[in-house]
């Protein structure tokens, strides 16, 4: 039965192998984008506070960012920081993913956020292969080939702990440390053996939950384990025409926000931030599991309606915010971000060792039995 594993290890990671490389470790170079870009822009992402000082309602905040932005910007939301020393963010119409840094303590307007080329390539490597689909959710060849190697390196993971798994407290102990004084043969095998025992369970977690990213039917399929349907719910009747484009053309008054922002800051002690649009609002919870709560209020009393706490949100998006989480590291801090890091590092030498020691074994076939 060895044997057998030892040929699928083998023959599964000789044509995927360099392709697990790229994968892990633009993965790895990931993990740290959010932190790496606000390091570098701090005066985009933190402001100066003062004890004692006092944020602006938003409605002062929205009163500012107009008179420094052009008109031909429709503001979309507002985000207000539960960080004393944070900035707030807006976002507008038709800028893409980009948010406008704002002083909450005096209106004035810090910047852009930024999107470095570097983070946007590696994603595009670490997704699609660099074959991004035209329009979200089309399938394309590299989205399909990250798919397929991912299953193929979960193989690869599960067949390696097969072969080398210890059979004696003494093989554990060799399985799990290097040997740096007896060539480097031996310092690549223990490497590969002892980083790969090391690795893999992180490993598989990322390849578990970035498979939905790759295939509606593995998608079907996980969240079907948990009870969870993907099937979208019906799409409302839409307005006629005439009456859309007459609720679009009514001006929102933010001093609504005011009112709605002082009543969450009351009810809630302790948040990330809380997010404001035109007739609801998100508390967004402080941890990496994206939970938040969502109220709805009156577009002309500012009276909160309806508040929609975290624990009653529909559970295919819970399990949408968990598999993001747990793919991506983030469910812990920066705790679990330095191990994913560390494990999607090792992910991309495994197979680059790997080739080193099987291409020494057909060379020196006496090192068959070791590898």
């Amino acid at each position: 039965m060895n044997k057998v594993f030892r040929k699928i290890h083998l023959w599964l990671s000789v044509p995927v192998g360099l392709i697990i490389t790229v994968i892990c470790l633009t993965g790895a170079a990931l993990v740290f984008e959010r932190d790496i870009t606000e390091s570098l822009n701090p005066e985009i992402y933190k402001v100066t506070y003062t004890e004692g000082d006092t944020p602006l309602p938003p409605s002062e905040l929205v009163a500012s960012i107009r008179r420094q932005v052009p008109d031909s910007l429709k503001l979309l939301s507002l985000q207000l920081p539960g960080e004393r020393d944070a900035a707030c963010m807006a976002t507008f119409k038709g800028t893409g993913k980009r948010s406008l840094s704002v002083n909450p303590y005096t209106g004035e307007v810090n910047g852009w956020t930024k999107s470095y080329p570097f983070f946007q390539t590696m994603r595009q490597m670490h997704r699609w292969l660099m074959d991004p689909p035209p329009v979200k959710g089309v399938k394309t060849v590299g989205k399909v080939v990250v798919g397929v190697t991912t299953i193929i390196m979960m193989v690869i993971l599960v067949s390696g702990l097969v072969i080398w798994w210890p059979r004696t407290r003494k093989a554990l102990k060799n399985r799990l440390s290097v040997s740096c004084n007896k060539g480097w043969w031996r310092f690549w095998y223990d490497s590969h053996v002892s980083l790969g025992f090391y690795a893999t369970l992180l490993l598989l977690v990322m390849g578990l939950t970035g498979l939905p990213q790759s295939f509606q039917w593995y998608r079907t399929l996980a969240y079907g384990l948990f009870g969870v349907s993907t099937a979208r719910p019906a799409m409302p009747a839409r307005p006629e025409q005439g009456k859309q484009e007459k609720k679009e053309a009514e001006p929102f008054d933010y001093a609504l926000w005011d009112d709605v922002a002082s009543e969450l800051q009351a009810r809630y002690t302790s948040y990330a931030s809380i997010s404001l649009t035109a007739g609801k609002a998100q508390v967004n919870r402080p941890g990496g599991m994206r939970a938040a709560d969502t109220a709805t209020f009156d577009t002309k009393t500012g009276e909160i309606k309806e508040l929609t706490v975290y624990e009653d949100v529909p559970r295919a998006q819970k399990m949408k915010w968990w598999f993001y989480a747990f793919h991506t590291g983030s469910w812990g801090g920066m705790t679990t971000k330095v191990l994913y890091f560390l494990a999607a590092f090792i992910g991309g030498i495994l197979p680059l060792s790997g080739y080193y020691l099987w291409l020494k074994k057909k060379r020196h076939p006496s090192r068959k039995k070791e590898f």
